[in-house]
């Protein structure tokens, strides 16, 4: 299995966004917190893809397969934001921040945790 995991597809995201909020699923329990009208089939495909690229692990001890993501939830959004930060903002954390911060205003509870989290880093560099 490849030490970097692959970028997920947003139909991917969202099956592993309920493998991290549910636990170890089957197939059915995916589908069953999946969107309105999404099939057996379709989720049965996407995770047999997910296997194979190393998204997601099954265990196939029982009769019923029991999916799971591969990495925790932080190591997948880690990733995303690498990724993301890279190709679309050259590597500048600062420029990443300006744009979301600019496109949605933020609560004043995440304006006190972004506070807290530079304050936190402007400790540690000193």
């Amino acid at each position: 299995m490849p030490s970097k995991h692959p970028r997920p597809t947003e139909a991917e995201l969202a099956i592993l966004r309920i493998l991290w909020s549910n636990g170890p699923s089957t197939v059915r329990q995916v589908v069953d917190e999946s969107e309105p009208g999404t099939g057996y089939t379709t989720i049965l495909k996407l995770l047999q893809i997910m296997t194979e690229k190393g998204l997601v692990t099954r265990d196939d001890s029982e009769r019923t397969h029991v999916f799971s993501p591969a990495q925790p939830e932080e190591a997948t959004q880690r990733q995303l934001v690498d990724d993301l930060l890279d190709r679309a903002f050259g590597g500048s954390a600062q420029k990443l921040v300006m744009h979301a911060l600019a496109g949605r205003k933020p609560s004043r509870k995440e304006l006190g945790e972004l506070r807290q989290l530079l304050n936190t880093l402007d400790t540690s560099s000193a």
